[in-house]
């Protein structure tokens, strides 16, 4: 799975933030060369395996580290970005929140791009709800809301998370209480309340759940694309061929091959998919008139013999 272009800006952004520090001392030196490295692996060589190996080197060699020193921190997140790039590359994303537990041992720890690098990859996969106790878990904590990146956590928590999966009476909760002060301005606090109410005006404007027989429905909704007014119009002119050849001399092979063609000429432009549900109704229908077709052009010839 390739992630999105917001998850690669976060690590690069990550990569110069370190780089443009200050000189690292000794102690640091072989986990900024690993960085270095794991980086190159991911980005030039396209070995995100090796990448993710790397990383995980890296972050061993930061368990003996000064966790008091500043740049600490700095390398540790930087290569549990790339760790993470890795892993969705490798299409192994069920395993990221796990994985970054593991090295920060409970959420509220997380940095707060690594929580909005998680919940924008779980968004892409379309599983957001497995970030939604570790986000609210990262926003209730005190201390988060004292960092740089805690409303876009927030925005992101609420666009992406409680908003999509129905959760309007957390997402209230959220804007106006603790959180959503600390977070938003009250103009976003009136923007996300907007945003709130138009998703439960739409879920309460959709229409009731399709009866068990769901082939109504696809027939009707295959009229009205274009692919449905090409099929009725070949309908139409097979029945004007089927009219014509109920009158015209049983076997003339002439006839034959000209129906032929305008059989084959249905099945190319249409590109009908027998697999298809939305098929079946127009293959019964071609069938019935290849029936009567057949009757129109050789049922004459039968009762011929059949009299003699």
């Amino acid at each position: 799975m390739r992630s999105n272009s917001s998850t690669s800006m976060a690590h690069t952004l990550s990569f110069v933030s370190v780089r443009q520090s200050p000189p690292l001392s000794s102690n640091f030196g072989l986990t900024h060369g690993l960085l270095d490295s794991a980086a190159e692996q991911l980005m030039v060589q396209k070995d995100f395996q090796a990448a993710f190996d790397t990383c995980e080197r890296g972050l061993e060699s930061l368990l003996n580290a000064e966790q008091e020193d500043s740049r600490y921190g700095e390398l540790k997140a930087a290569l549990c970005i790339v760790g993470i790039q890795a892993l969705a590359e490798l299409n192994q994303w069920p395993g990221v929140l796990a994985w970054i537990l593991q090295h920060y041992e409970c959420p509220e720890k997380i940095p707060a791009k690594i929580m909005q690098m998680c919940i924008l990859l779980y968004t892409k996969v379309g599983e957001q709800a497995m970030m939604q106790e570790a986000g609210n878990v990262w926003l209730c904590c005190p201390s988060n809301g004292r960092l740089a990146g805690f409303g876009t956590v927030a925005e992101l928590y609420l666009l992406h998370i409680l908003v999509p999966l129905g959760h309007m009476t957390e997402a209230r909760e959220l804007v106006f209480g603790e959180v959503g002060r600390i977070a938003f301005t009250e103009d976003q606090k009136q923007t996300a309340l907007d945003i709130v109410e138009n998703k439960e005006n739409l879920s309460q404007e959709q229409p009731p759940s399709p009866s068990p027989n769901p082939s109504p429905v696809v027939v009707a909704a295959g009229l009205n694309t274009p692919q449905g007014a090409v099929i009725q119009k070949l309908e139409a002119l097979l029945r004007l061929l089927n009219r014509g050849l109920s009158v015209a001399s049983a076997g003339s092979f002439p006839l034959r091959r000209v129906f032929l063609a305008v059989v084959l000429l249905y099945m190319l432009f249409v590109r009908m998919d027998p697999a298809h549900p939305s098929s079946f109704p127009w293959i019964s229908r071609l069938l019935q008139m290849l029936k009567q077709m057949w009757d129109a052009m050789f049922a004459p010839y039968y009762r011929a013999r059949a009299q003699s």
